[in-house]
């Protein structure tokens, strides 16, 4: 039986995705952020774009996609000050609002000069940009998306990057490290998403093995061990998270809110 249309108001829309809708990324210029600037700007989605130390390829991203209205603000999300500016131009960038918050901003401590960084200063820096940065910018926009005259065609949604792994751990000094900071910004995420239903959807990706700068020069044993764990026999891909987040921001995941969803290709045991 047909529900009234009364009834059938709060669903998420059937069909196409509306475009142009307005989405805000951090950590834009790295691999998972890049990924998914790339596929939402495919979709014709305005972007308002962070990078730090790699901000020429978000230009050359800009250059790519002349018909989308890409913004790129630069700066180090570490600085609480630049935190509140990304924020604030990001939020009143076009017209007041957001549709989409994804989270990807991250330290890369396996590649580099930071590779040889000791336990603390890596654990410091992860704390300090992968969670406190992320979340402290989930809370600005989300109050203020939270608080939205709902016009949109559909609910606004964020998105934070987790790890597969702390589900059941991992033996070394980085697993340590990623487990904490992204243990941590998972446990947010399930916290916030209780905060601000049901205005706004909030979502955790929880990519596994992915070829991102280090995986592409990875000694072939975890190579070979990336392969095997996973049941996709495959490193994933940062298009593989991104595919995940464009769905996710989609009417039809409507209905899915405070997942954290292993991009893993099915996660190997034994």
């Amino acid at each position: 039986m047909q529900l009234p249309k009364a009834e059938c108001s709060a669903k998420g829309s059937v069909g196409a995705t509306p475009a142009p809708r307005k989405v805000l990324i951090s950590g834009a210029s790295g691999g998972i952020g890049y990924a998914a600037a790339r596929r939402f700007a495919r979709n014709g989605d305005a972007l308002f774009l962070h990078a730090f130390s790699n901000a020429q390829r978000l230009v050359d991203l800009r250059r790519e996609f002349q018909n989308v209205d890409i913004q790129i603000l630069s700066g180090d999300l570490r600085d609480s000050s630049f935190q509140d500016l990304w924020a604030c131009e990001a939020w009143n960038w076009r017209e007041t609002g957001a549709d989409v918050l994804i989270l990807a901003a991250g330290i890369d401590i396996l590649t580099g000069a930071r590779k040889l960084w000791t336990y603390e200063e890596k654990l410091c820096a992860l704390w300090e940009l992968d969670v406190l940065a992320n979340i402290r910018l989930a809370r600005n926009l989300g109050s203020k998306m939270h608080g939205e005259v709902p016009n949109r065609a559909a609910r606004p949604a964020i998105f934070f990057i987790g790890w597969d792994a702390i589900e059941w751990g991992m033996s070394g000094d980085s697993a340590e490290l990623f487990a904490t900071a992204k243990g941590a910004l998972t446990a947010f995420a399930r916290c916030f998403a209780q905060k601000i239903a049901p205005q706004v959807r909030v979502n955790c990706l929880a990519p596994g093995w992915i070829e991102t700068a280090w995986g592409e020069s990875a000694p072939e044993y975890w190579k070979k061990r990336a392969c095997d764990e996973s049941l996709a026999n495959r490193w994933g891909t940062p298009e593989d998270v991104a595919e995940a987040a464009f769905f996710l921001a989609s009417p039809q995941a409507d209905f899915l809110n405070a997942v954290i969803l292993p991009i893993d290709g099915g996660r190997r045991f034994g």
